[in-house]
């Protein structure tokens, strides 16, 4: 992460740009995601917000019902919200993409009922590949961070059914 990530809150200020185009990637390629798609009805319907650094921020609440162990965010969910966080970081700069590899490393326990921030930036971009890290916080305790590389989400072979008139069975 850059060092604004790490060593301190993040600038509240939103890029009116940026954020438009966040919202308007999200709402065409990803409406019925579990946790940012605002259509989904049974999803959490995260709300990211772009920040003038090039990342983008989002606090989920971090509900009872997710629970694994006694007061304790599955990990699974919070490997899904750093992964949603990248995938907004690219929405904001329109790009569409897929997970190809997410690494995860859990640092200290997500504690239930206290709102959690997940913050992504974009570390490096090679071709179609895009290099991103993303961390989540509880407090001022950093509990989870990840790394991961998307690829666009055209090169990656979605929508070639489509494109090839249909899905063949059989």
């Amino acid at each position: 992460m850059t060092e604004s990530m790490t060593e301190g809150p993040m600038p509240t200020h939103e890029t009116p740009d940026a954020q438009t185009v966040l919202e308007a990637t999200g709402k065409s390629a990803h409406a019925e995601c579990l946790f940012c798609g605002k259509q989904n009805p049974i999803g959490f319907k995260l709300t990211f917000h772009a920040r003038d650094d090039g990342s983008v921020h989002a606090v989920f609440p971090c509900e009872r019902l997710l629970q694994s162990y006694p007061e304790t965010l599955h990990g699974g969910v919070v490997s899904a919200l750093l992964d949603s966080a990248m995938t907004n970081c690219l929405f904001s700069k329109g790009i569409v993409a897929v997970t190809a590899e997410l690494i995860v490393r859990f640092l200290s326990p997500v504690r239930l009922n206290h709102p959690a921030e997940v913050t992504a930036a974009v570390t490096r971009v090679r071709g179609p590949l895009y290099y991103l890290q993303a961390e989540l916080t509880q407090g001022r305790t950093l509990t989870a961070r990840a790394q991961a590389t998307f690829m666009k989400r055209d090169r990656a072979g979605f929508g070639k059914e489509h494109r090839e008139g249909g899905a063949k069975h059989g």
